[in-house]
Parts: structure tokens; sequence; C-alpha cells
């Protein structure tokens, strides 16, 4: 166990009680009018005082992008997707550094950028949700749909907050129930499935409460057309859904029960909560899947003024917006070259391994001896996203003549925007976050907003294709009530995408479909913080494939196209079976015997 003390270290403890002496009354009556104190009704006695308390929990959502220091790719940390001309400490396996940045500090609802942190801003929020629950007989100037309103959110919160930190640390005590300062803590931590399991019944609670609109109850019509960001029905049934088939998955069902493969019968419960969601956005139309031509909504949109917020028809919970200045910051500081003037040393990019996950217009991947894929010109005829999502050599990067050779993307072997401190380490740039025209010279990000969207109906669709494969057995599978295969679902996304349907040879295991789900994950939910999660969760972190970080170095021929191509070895991941779940903070392992440390750390 690393014995590293932190002078700041978060105790968990702490953030359990941290309410129960919070929400206390000072008695200091020296300092205080008599007419000063607030009741415990005026809080919780009618609708609009206790949203006003719930409210609090929204800003409790942590986006981890934001807080490294307004670094936008630090959501793909921990997997194959970046790499950097200033090295990564998690790719040395240096996990307690993510610690520092992302997880742990001090408890900030407030709306700053950089300090808000999953790990303490999560239990606070769980403790808010139960003192919520324990609350809801004071409610009594209140109809019933605006008491199920708040018994939904505060239901929701609690699964929620439990799944952000369970995601990271594996399976933890589940506080659900109100705990008092005064009584001695000895919850013990659960094995990941007890954990979900208890998440579960929270989110599902959630669902049957929640409505599928705020902006049809009445309750919702003081704030009409601003309520896309409260929790709904179908984000519930979205989270419950992701909560059930992370638990099913190889990696949790092995921390569980030993045995590393899936869990048939919880792949089977979360394929019917994804044929649920899936039946309710097409009976309702409350989301739909962005077509090609706007797909782009899912991530960005020029928002003059900071009045739009991207998202459009298909994301379900997007990230909170803690300050719309830092919408250029955080999506454009270390995703082009220096010389755009975003005022960062770092350029994180693609790494060549991943890049080769977009397949061929054809639909079929790389190493596909039909795909036609040549090695010798590997950026022609690839599939559609890789245009969207990936810059390469040649591609116009800045609108303006002014820029001058900055005009056009220079990642060749002497290029302008290749290796040293100042360009690309890979022959890479990212597009999918930053849109030709977010540079100093167009300054389109003076009006611009992006953000990487914490769910989406196309996820959803791929993990209902994936939990019904791995439930019921076969591609051509259906859950029950729904006519929708595993197939369907997965070429739902891949022909929205321009792609023809998966070619049927893929089907003939559940294995070989398996593999086409993975990359298609890879592809369509680049760069959306995700990748670690799959990667862990399907027990593949470890494997030399996705530890290997690639580059691709070229020269520019006469006619423009790469030649002189060769794949370079940047770095090997340092992944051990202890990098499943990240050490918690020494401090909180100290408190008592029951919450101990993750294996290895």
């Amino acid at each position: 166990m690393n014995k590293r003390k932190k002078n700041n270290g978060i105790q968990f403890i702490l953030y359990i009680f941290i309410l129960a002496l919070g929400f206390a009354s000072c008695e200091d009556y020296l300092d205080k009018a008599p007419e000063s104190d607030i009741s415990d009704n005026d809080v919780y006695g009618n609708f609009m005082s206790f949203q006003g308390f719930i409210e609090e929990m929204y800003n409790c959502i942590a986006d981890p992008h934001k807080a490294m220091a307004g670094n936008h790719y630090y959501n793909s940390f921990f997997d194959d997707a970046t790499l950097s001309n200033s090295p990564l400490p998690w790719d040395d396996g240096n996990y307690w550094f993510a610690q520092d940045r992302i997880l742990t500090g001090s408890v900030n609802t407030n709306n700053g950028t950089m300090n808000k942190r999953i790990y303490p801003l999560a239990w606070y929020a769980i403790r808010k949700a139960n003192l919520a629950l324990a609350s809801l007989d004071l409610m009594t100037s209140a109809t019933q749909e605006e008491r199920d309103l708040i018994a939904g959110q505060a239901y929701f919160f609690r699964g929620f907050f439990h799944l952000e930190l369970m995601q990271y640390y594996g399976g933890l005590p589940y506080i659900d129930t109100l705990l008092v300062a005064s009584q001695e803590m000895k919850v013990p931590r659960l094995s990941y499935r007890e954990t979900a399991l208890k998440a579960a019944i929270d989110f599902r609670k959630a669902a049957d409460l929640l409505p599928i609109n705020w902006d049809n109850t009445p309750a919702g019509e003081m704030t009409f057309g601003n309520n896309a960001l409260r929790a709904s029905k179908i984000e519930a049934l979205g989270y419950l859904g992701r909560n059930l088939l992370y638990a099913a998955s190889p990696m949790m069902n092995e921390s569980s029960t030993g045995v590393n493969a899936y869990d048939t019968e919880l792949c089977k419960q979360a394929a019917e909560v994804f044929a649920e969601a899936i039946k309710l956005c097409n009976e309702t139309g409350a989301y739909k899947l962005e077509p090609w031509e706007t797909r782009t909504n899912n991530f960005w949109v020029w928002s003059p003024g900071n009045r739009e917020r991207p998202g459009g028809t298909e994301v379900i919970r997007n990230q909170s917006i803690y300050d719309v200045s830092y919408t250029r910051w955080c999506t454009n500081r270390t995703s082009n070259p220096v010389q755009f003037g975003a005022g960062n040393t770092r350029v994180e990019v693609p790494t060549h391994n991943y890049v080769e996950n977009y397949g061929m217009a054809n639909g079929l991947p790389l190493d596909d001896p039909a795909s036609g894929y040549d090695p010798e010109d590997p950026f022609s005829n690839r599939e559609p996203r890789f245009y969207v999502d990936i810059v390469v050599d040649g591609n116009r990067i800045v609108n303006s003549t002014s820029a001058g050779a900055n005009q056009f993307a220079q990642l060749f072997n002497g290029g302008i925007h290749k290796g040293g401190a100042q360009g690309s380490v890979t022959g890479y740039l990212y597009r999918k976050y930053t849109p030709l025209g977010c540079n100093q010279w167009d300054r389109g990000w003076d009006n611009f907003q992006a953000y990487q969207p914490r769910l989406r109906l196309g996820d959803i669709y791929l993990m209902y294709a994936e939990a019904v494969l791995w439930g019921y057995g076969s591609a051509k599978a259906s859950a029950t009530g729904i006519n929708l295969t595993s197939e369907q679902a997965f070429n739902t996304i891949r022909n929205r995408a321009l792609l023809p349907n998966i070619d049927q040879k893929f089907l003939a295991t559940k294995e070989s479909f398996m593999e086409e789900i993975i990359r298609e994950r890879a592809v369509e939910l680049a760069f959306e913080g995700l990748r670690w999660f799959d990667l862990r969760r399907w027990n593949l972190l470890g494997e030399m494939k996705y530890r290997e970080k690639y580059a691709l170095d070229y020269d520019r021929g006469s006619d423009g196209k790469p030649i002189n191509i060769q794949k370079r070895l940047v770095t090997t991941r340092v992944v051990e079976k202890k990098h499943n779940w990240l050490p918690l903070p020494v401090n909180d392992i100290s408190l008592y015997a029951e919450f101990p440390q993750n294996p290895g750390w």
C-alpha cells in the first residue's frame, strides 16, 4: 500500500456526515435575530423551496475535463486514445496523479471551472439526496406530482453519484439511509454487484417517478424551455441500463463472483431497460438520433452570445455549465497546435492505433482482406466519421488567409504542426470538438460551445446491442416487447454514419460480433470519455494492443499524399491488475477497518 499522506486528504466519513453538521442551525443567539431562523418547513414545505434544495445536486456533477485545468481530452487519460507532447503520468501507471487532479479535493458546488472534484461532491450529493428523502413528509403544501418530482430526483441522484464513484473505485458502501454524525461509522464495502443492485433500485424508483419531459408538467411550466438538464424518466432508464450492463461485464463480474465472463441475467435486465428507453423515445419523440448532417450538434454548436448549447435531439445528459467562457479554453487549449494561440504548450492528439479503429467506406475494418485498405494511402476511402473526427495532413484547419502556412495541416515529417513542443507527436489532430473556425485567426471560438455528452441515445443503442448479445446469446435476438434485434440496433448507428449494414460474416459467433461492437464504440463514441471504462469492464485494459500507443510518421509526396510511411511505437502504458480501480485516498482507508484500500495500492 502506498503510505503517502496528503496535506489536503479528503476523508470519506467527513463527506458522509458533512450535511449533518452543515444543515444544522448555529446557536449563536448573540449575533442572530430571532426572526432570522429558517425552519425545516421553510425549506421542505412546498415544491419551490424544496426544488431549490434539490438544485444543488445538479451542480455536484463534476466535469472531468474542466477539473483538469481546462484540458478537454483528459477524459481519455487512462486509455489508448491519446498522446501528448508532454508525458502523461497515468501512462506510467501513476494513478495517484489523477486522484490529485480530478477526484479528490474540497466540496465546491459553486460555478467554478477548475475546482470541482468527483469524489467529495459525490459523497456530498449522496448525503443531500438522503436528507431530501428523509424530509418528504415535511412537504405538506404540495401536489402528489410535486412530491414525486422531488423524490424522483433524489432517488436518481443517489444512484447516479454512487455509480460515479463505482466506475472509478469498484464496490463501495451504499449509503441509502440518513446517517447522523454521532453514530459510529461501520458501513462495509460491498462487492461491485451488490453496490450496483442497490443503485439499480434507486434508478428504477426514479424512472417510475420522473416525467419524460418536464415542460409537459405543471411544475415545469415556470421554467418552461429551460428544463433540458433536469433528470427525466428516460435518463433514469439510461443510467439504470448502464449500471446493470457495467455490473454484468466481465471485469465487474469477476471482481464480484470470480468469473471472467458476462453475467447473463444482468445482461438481460440491462437489455430490457434499454428497450424500455428506446421504445419511449420512439413513441414520444423525446430523444431522436441526430441525422448525419447535424450529428455534430451532439458535440458543438456555433453559439453567438453563448445562447446555444450542444446536444441537439440526441443528448440525454449533457455537462453542466460551469463557466461559458471556458468553452473555448476546454475545447481548444490542447486540441490544436500551439501556433493556434490557445495559450498552452501541451498538444494532445489521437494515437495512430486508435485512429485505426476507423474502418473503410464499405464498412469493413482495415485488417479485413476485402476492405480495400491501402497502407501506402492510409487516408483515402475511410468511413465518414474519420473525416469529421480526425485531422490529417493537408486538411484545411483555418479559413482566414491571414494564417499563412497555418491554413492547412502540416503533419508530415518536418511540418510545422508535427512533433516537437508545439505540434502533434502522432501525425493527427482532433476535429470532433474543434471545428474549422476555432482559432486565433477566424475567432470562431468567441461564439462557440462544445461539451462531451455524458449520455446520448447513440450510446444506448450500442449498449442495447451488447446487452442483448450476451444476455440472449445471439445477434438475431431482441429484448422482450420490442421489435429490435441486437444486429438491428448496431446497424442503426452504422447507417446513421452512412455505412452499410454489418457483414454477416461477423455475426457467426458472439465473439466476432463483439469485436465489431468494440470497434464501433471506439469510433461512434470517440473521445467522449467512455473508452477507459469500456476497456476495463471488458477486461481488456491490460492487453498489449490497448497498452501500446503509436504515431504515424511520413513525408509528403509530390501529389500531397504520404510517402515513406512508418508506424512508430511512442510508449507502452504501464497496466497491472491493480489499475482496474483507482486507489482510494489514504486518509479514508485509515478511518475504519470495513473500508479497505483497493487491491495492489
